[in-house]
């Protein structure tokens, strides 16, 4: 093998993939970059057995091959090259990549590509096309609700359904639960449920990007993986087995009290709290005060810690229903506010020790439960 590169498009590519790198593995190959020539490009790939990255990078490519090297090494020896240009040069058999640049010359032992897992090469002519941008937002408003507690697996999941030309994720980790539903630009040639790791989802909206307008995305049968795909990047991904709780079972039908809130305000009346809950269980009281015939309604958001002391902030509030006294998890409730993109938010509530729901004013694909917390 013996390629030229530009050092800014190789340090690119090895940042898309390092991510898949297992840190902690017994087969030495798995903490190593594959790469490849593939017809007139450069191709990387990592994988942890879970997850897989790939990405194309463009080459001029003087003799064809393959091998894989420690993935650190050569992103750290990349980022530091001083040349525009990067040459790499294999010694087949000694499995030596020779790295040059300007005047640094490196030689990386690495392991032959036939012990590199393979990757699975899916057939895309029937995939699902999803709009990029829509995608990405979807997943950041999903993703973060997901567990990470690895007794439960399938919490730590994102159930994403398609029906015809709509798809839903929902993701639960036993105290809050965020979904999300978007309509697509074409209709599903059949219905589709998985179970993905919330991990290989935020992955992909990290490796897409500017230029990226559709990602494709296909189930092989039988396979249990789950593959994306945009314009320069190939993710691969284990589906996650097991039954995904009746998530709609956990939204409350009704409510007692809807309260109307600008989200800039109450995100920022949760961060100041939130300097103060950490120290303790990271509650938060909301205390919803009715709008009277002259006076608009409130709500006041406090926290209060033995070492660090207390903090109160009053937002100004439209609320409609009774009033109430309803507590939070601070960390929960700022996690939602951050990805809400609407001006104003909707809180609604029934009592103390029943379900809240939040929901963007103005936008109906996404809703989040959170449980309360005990007042003590």
């Amino acid at each position: 093998m013996k390629v030229t590169v530009l050092q800014e498009n190789l340090a690119r590519g090895l940042s898309t993939v390092s991510r898949a790198v297992s840190p902690r593995s017994t087969l030495p190959v798995l903490a190593n970059v594959l790469i490849a020539t593939d017809e007139g490009r450069l191709r990387l790939s990592a994988t942890n057995l879970e997850m897989g990255i790939t990405c194309w990078i463009g080459a001029k490519i003087e003799e064809e091959g393959s091998t894989t090297v420690p993935s650190r090494t050569l992103a750290d020896l990349v980022g530091t090259m001083p040349n525009p240009q990067v040459s790499l040069t294999l010694d087949a058999r000694t499995q030596t990549l020779n790295v040059r640049s300007g005047a640094s010359t490196n030689d990386i032992k690495g392991i032959d590509a036939q012990e590199f897992p393979p990757l699975p090469v899916p057939d895309f002519s029937d995939a699902l096309q999803i709009n990029v941008q829509n995608f990405k937002e979807m997943i950041q408003q999903v993703a973060f609700a997901a567990s990470t507690d690895e007794a439960r697996p399938v919490l730590m999941g994102v159930l994403v359904k398609v029906e015809k030309d709509t798809i839903t994720m929902a993701a639960a980790d036993g105290f809050r639960l965020s979904v999300r539903t978007s309509t697509l630009s074409g209709a599903a040639a059949q219905p589709l449920t998985a179970i993905i790791p919330a991990r290989a989802l935020s992955e992909l909206a990290r490796i897409t990007s500017e230029g990226d307008q559709m990602i494709q995305m296909v189930i092989p049968k039988g396979r249990g993986q789950v593959v994306f795909r945009v314009k320069d990047a190939e993710l691969v991904s284990q589906l996650i087995d097991g039954t995904f709780p009746d998530y709609q079972q956990i939204i409350p039908r009704s409510h007692k009290s809807r309260t109307l809130v600008a989200t800039a305000s109450l995100l920022k009346a949760c961060k100041q709290a939130e300097i103060f809950a950490r120290e303790g269980s990271n509650v938060v009281r909301m205390n919803i005060k009715n709008s009277g015939e002259l006076q608009p309604g409130e709500v006041e958001i406090s926290a209060h810690s033995e070492e660090t002391g207390s903090n109160e902030t009053i937002v100004e509030a439209t609320v409609d229903g009774i009033p109430l006294l309803i507590a939070f998890n601070v960390k929960f409730l700022r996690e939602v506010l951050e990805v809400i993109k609407t001006p104003n938010v909707a809180i609604e509530t029934s009592a103390g020790n029943a379900p809240g729901v939040v929901r963007p004013v103005g936008e109906d694909g996404f809703i989040h439960v959170i449980m309360p917390m005990h007042l003590g």
